[in-house]
């Protein structure tokens, strides 16, 4: 496996073997959409690619944002709204998305989506009592109006949900604990009967050595348009992550970004983005 200094050289490589060892793939659905007949929606696909990239204590997001090349500034309005520490549902940047005409699709009878990052990184007040879609954190924040933390959390089968910020929280009481994962795919999306699931599996958390890792678990990624962004959004994620720390704890204060990691089951591309790509 090849630890590489730079995302460039990773993404490069990435797309030489998306071009040279792809294999075409036609499944029934796509994002709980049927396209069985439609033959320009067959897949190129790469399955089980790893990536491995040293961050070398790096912080510049400049730095980060030259080196993968995300869509910008796209991917920094989206990050605030994902760490707002509210499960706002919509947003409002997924209408900023270079592709945000088709993610309109989704939007239900309620104008909202069937989940989102925001949702699945806040999930203990997620859908409680919010009876409508909300665009931002203020939006959430106002229509919590009875917003009671410990009786209204969401409950699982024997403890209270976590969320990103329990995840912190577990770091800052064992700094060396293997247990720091964001979990983002739900028991709920098991067997896809919500057709539309997360493409995110889940971050995990290590720190070794004063560095701290991250890997990044994701079933299906579009070359063409998430793989940049999905890269990129994680980097801040960790970063996110590690300032939090910081800020809370003085242990922490001489711990660098590590490695990257990235575990993805199926990387693909339309057959029509291969031919332009």
């Amino acid at each position: 496996m090849i630890l590489y200094p730079n995302f460039m050289g990773a993404i490069a490589d990435t797309q030489v073997e998306l071009k040279t060892r792809s294999r075409l793939v036609h499944s029934k659905e796509w994002q709980g959409v049927d396209i069985s007949t439609k033959p320009e929606m067959a897949m190129h696909e790469l399955l089980h690619h790893r990536l491995m990239v040293r961050l070398n204590g790096i912080e510049d997001l400049e730095t980060y944002r030259l080196d993968i090349e995300p869509n910008l500034p796209w991917a920094d309005d989206h990050f605030l709204e994902r760490v707002s520490g509210t499960p706002m549902n919509p947003g409002t940047e997924w209408a900023n998305w270079p592709y945000g005409n088709s993610a309109k699709s989704f939007l239900d009878g309620t104008g909202q989506f069937n989940h989102n990052y925001m949702e699945r990184y806040w999930p203990k007040w997620a859908a409680l009592w919010v009876g409508g879609p909300t665009r931002t954190a203020e939006d959430w924040r106002s229509g919590a109006t009875h917003f009671q933390p410990d009786t209204n959390a969401r409950q699982g089968l024997r403890y209270t949900y976590g969320d990103l910020n329990d995840v912190v929280s577990l770091m800052l009481r064992d700094p060396l604990t293997r247990q720091a994962y964001l979990p983002i795919f739900f028991p709920e999306d098991t067997g896809g009967q919500n057709g539309r699931v997360p493409c995110t599996l889940g971050y995990r958390f290590i720190m070794r050595n004063r560095e701290l890792d991250i890997t990044y678990d994701i079933r299906s990624c579009d070359f063409v348009r998430h793989f940049r962004d999905d890269v990129y959004l994680t980097v801040r994620l960790l970063l996110w992550v590690l300032d939090q720390l910081r800020t809370k704890d003085k242990r922490w204060s001489d711990v660098k970004p590590g490695k990257f990691i990235m575990n993805i089951t199926s990387l693909h591309l339309f057959r029509n983005d291969l031919a332009a790509l």
